[in-house]
């Protein structure tokens, strides 16, 4: 009898310190799918991270990756999935994006990269800004992200 009760407790203590699961609601609509956005991303409690603008001048192995649009935001999403990672979280806890753009012909390349970031569907809200320079020479895009880690 005893060992039921120990047991018991262990199960409701358990319970009680166990992480919340995610609970992100994806509102998804027929133009932003294919597009690799969701209209909206709603979510509850959890921690958030603002992280800051990333470029991707330079792969992480320091290769010059001016004028290689396509690289760039590769660099860029694999060092926002870092920051994700150090905050404790991974790339399915970004919910938004804010993207900039040189020219917004670069929109289209930039669809199947998010689809490699985000394969199951589940992708952030996004907005997309073209401007007519970015910091560095040969910069194409610049992408910031919110993600928010252990909602409820």
């Amino acid at each position: 009898m005893r060992f039921r009760c120990v047991l018991a407790a262990s199960v409701c203590s358990a319970m009680l310190v166990a992480p919340a699961a995610n609970a992100r609601d994806y509102l998804k609509s027929e133009a932003g799918q294919p597009r690799g956005y969701s209209t909206a991303v709603a979510t509850e409690g959890g921690k958030t991270v603002w992280i800051s603008g990333q470029v991707g001048i330079r792969d992480e192995q320091g290769k010059s990756m001016a004028g290689d649009f396509e690289g760039q935001a590769r660099v860029i999403f694999r060092a926002i999935e870092a920051a994700a990672k150090r905050a404790g979280g991974s790339m399915k806890d970004v919910v938004n994006i804010t993207v900039y753009l040189t020219d917004p012909r670069l929109l289209e390349p930039l669809i199947p990269i998010r689809h490699e970031f985000w394969p199951e569907g589940n992708f952030p809200a996004s907005t997309s800004i073209t401007v007519h320079s970015l910091p560095f020479v040969g910069m194409m895009i610049e992408v910031s992200a919110v993600a928010v880690i252990g909602d409820k």
